[in-house]
């Protein structure tokens, strides 16, 4: 089993910043890949940055060059630094992991933490 926990959400004003954190823990041997994925109220759940084992970076149209995503992977955990923050950054952000085992992928999420960006 694989846990996922978020923290560092809140409440910003526009312009400016935070980060979030993912730790993960239990059976994470075999990560391929860790990601942030966020979802607004009534819109779907959409895809934000990820980083691979080897550390190469994917990041959204709309959070380039705002957001940075990095892993340390001493600490079995994912950060994502947000800055410049827009009222459209508003939205409950998701850790998700992808972990291979015996040639399978298994996906994994976490709870999720609320970012409100407002004046």
């Amino acid at each position: 089993q694989v846990q996922l926990v978020e923290s560092g959400g809140g409440l910003v004003q526009p312009g400016g910043s935070l980060r979030l954190s993912c730790a993960a823990s239990g059976s994470i041997l075999g990560i391929n890949y860790m990601g942030w994925y966020r979802q607004a109220p009534g819109k779907q759940r959409e895809f934000v940055a990820l980083v691979t084992n080897d550390g190469s970076t994917n990041y959204a149209d709309s959070v380039k060059g705002r957001f940075t995503i990095s892993r340390d992977n001493a600490k079995n955990t994912m950060y994502l630094q947000m800055d410049s923050l827009k009222p459209e950054d508003t939205a409950v952000y998701y850790c998700n992991t992808d972990i291979s085992r015996s040639s399978l992928h298994f996906n994994y999420w976490g709870q999720g933490t609320q970012v409100t960006v407002t004046s």
